[in-house]
């Protein structure tokens, strides 16, 4: 099938931006100080010889998407050569289609055999890896045909600009009556979307909580560094708290000390995030049970209760069905695709957390087959900075989610994005416990990039 609105990628070109942390962040064993972002320009031209560029960006956050005991650098480099291979396949990708629809070709058709020829010279790499590298070219195309037909990307997916309906991308679970035959994303997508919503502060392992933990060596750069400090000054109402999950007395307490710190400021929920770590039901449900008979105020104030087991799903398929009788609980590294959601949704999981560092076009999937199976969604950060926070905050906002979207940025290097939010203020500074998706305008993402003054590295690929 195609249309007269059918495009094709005609040129990429990728950059690599590295970050450093004001302060370090804990993901599950390993400690971050420092951050590569992928930003990835596509040029696409459609069947009457109209040409437009677009623009995606990714952090390449090893940590998260490649638990591993090999060397941070070894994996760092690994993900940007992957990047690179990734740069010279979308440029020779001759599909003709809806960004949607090339997209999901490309990784079903090239990702996987470009991965295995990866892993055959390197340390194997992950699947979660190789999305992670993939969404900055596939959220360029986004914006790239949305700019091309000057609309923003959301109001594209339905027709007439998709050639197919999600019948041909997704399945229902077995034993439902749910069908996607007719269905396009625009169906299971909030309209309009809201421009204000709630911003969750990330409490991470090596956060300090009070102002008697200082010892003298944060940094003086006029943000917060304590959280009773960022309570008050962006008005917080969301805390999402990392965990261990390998010591259950530390993580027990950890929940204590920022539950009661949340009570004295007026802070309305809490989440814990235990980032595939722990390996048996009973080491939550004992953290659970405790809070609620020792500090029922505090268990009442946990929203959702996100990935504590490992992130491969299909060799670790335990049976979670004790914990989301208790509290949601949501996938997160397991949510590759809604193939991945189904078997978790087999297995006791209620909520899935989108990540635009997934794919857009994955997210977009995922969140039409969840809603579909009356699964409630989130939309999680993987501390975006610059352009990546766009995307992912027009996810959140078009998502309909269970309480607004992360925004780790803000913490960890918010002078980062000093140039983006001279044009986008009320993104990238939370007031009042929200964000505001105001500034947003335009076609494509509404990055309005040229108002933007940053000033790239020289690409280390180009061609057309």
């Amino acid at each position: 099938m195609s249309n007269d609105y059918d495009i094709r990628v005609n040129g990429v070109r990728l950059y690599f931006i590295p970050v450093t942390m004001r302060v370090p962040l804990k993901f599950g064993q390993e400690v971050t100080t420092e951050v590569t972002c992928a930003r990835a320009a596509v040029l696409i031209e459609n069947r009457a010889g109209q040409s437009s560029w677009g623009w995606g960006e990714t952090p390449l956050m090893v940590q998260w998407c490649w638990a591993s005991t090999l060397p941070f650098a070894r994996r760092l480099r690994s993900v940007q050569e992957f990047s690179l291979a990734l740069a010279r396949a979308w440029q020779g990708y001759d599909q003709l289609g809806h960004p949607l629809e090339i997209s999901h070709g490309f990784q079903l058709d090239l990702l996987p055999d470009l991965l295995d020829s990866h892993n055959r010279k390197e340390e194997k790499m992950p699947r979660l890896a190789a999305l992670v590298c993939c969404s900055a070219f596939d959220i360029a195309l986004h914006d790239a045909y949305g700019k091309l037909y000057n609309l923003p990307v959301y109001d594209t997916y339905c027709p007439p600009f998709m050639n197919r309906d999600l019948s041909s991308y997704l399945t229902a679970a077995k034993g439902t009556k749910i069908g996607f035959h007719g269905f396009f994303p625009n169906d299971f997508l909030v309209t309009p979307p809201p421009t204000r919503i709630p911003a969750w502060h990330l409490v991470g392992g090596k956060d300090l909580l009070r102002e008697s933990e200082k010892t003298g060596t944060e940094p003086q750069d006029g943000y917060p560094v304590v959280l009773e400090d960022w309570i008050a000054a962006d008005g917080l109402t969301c805390l999402k708290v990392k965990l261990r999950g390998n010591d259950l007395q530390w993580d027990y307490q950890r929940m204590v000390e920022v539950g009661e710190i949340a009570l004295q400021r007026g802070v309305l929920w809490l989440s814990a995030d235990f980032n595939c770590t722990v390996e048996d039901p009973a080491y939550v449900i004992e953290v659970l049970d405790r809070l609620l008979l020792e500090h029922p105020r505090i268990y009442q104030m946990i929203l959702y209760i996100e990935q504590p087991f490992p992130h491969d799903l299909k060799r670790h398929q335990i049976d979670v069905h004790s914990i989301s009788a208790r509290k949601p609980l949501f996938l997160d590294e397991s949510a590759h695709d809604w193939d991945m959601i189904r078997l978790g949704r087999s297995l006791g999981w209620t909520g899935v957390a989108l990540k635009t560092c997934k794919t857009q076009t994955g997210a977009i999937l995922s969140l039409c087959w969840a809603r579909a199976h009356g699964m409630t969604l989130m939309v999680q950060d993987l501390t975006n900075p610059m352009l990546a926070m766009i995307p992912h905050a027009l996810l959140g906002s078009h998502a309909g989610t269970i309480m607004g979207i992360e925004t780790n940025a803000s913490q960890f290097y918010p002078a980062a994005s000093d140039p983006e939010a001279q044009v986008h203020p009320g993104l990238y500074r939370r007031r009042q416990g929200t964000i505001s998706l105001d500034s947003l305008a335009g076609s494509g993402f509404g990055y309005r990039l040229e108002e933007i003054n940053r000033k790239l590295p020289p690409p280390s690929f180009e061609g057309w």
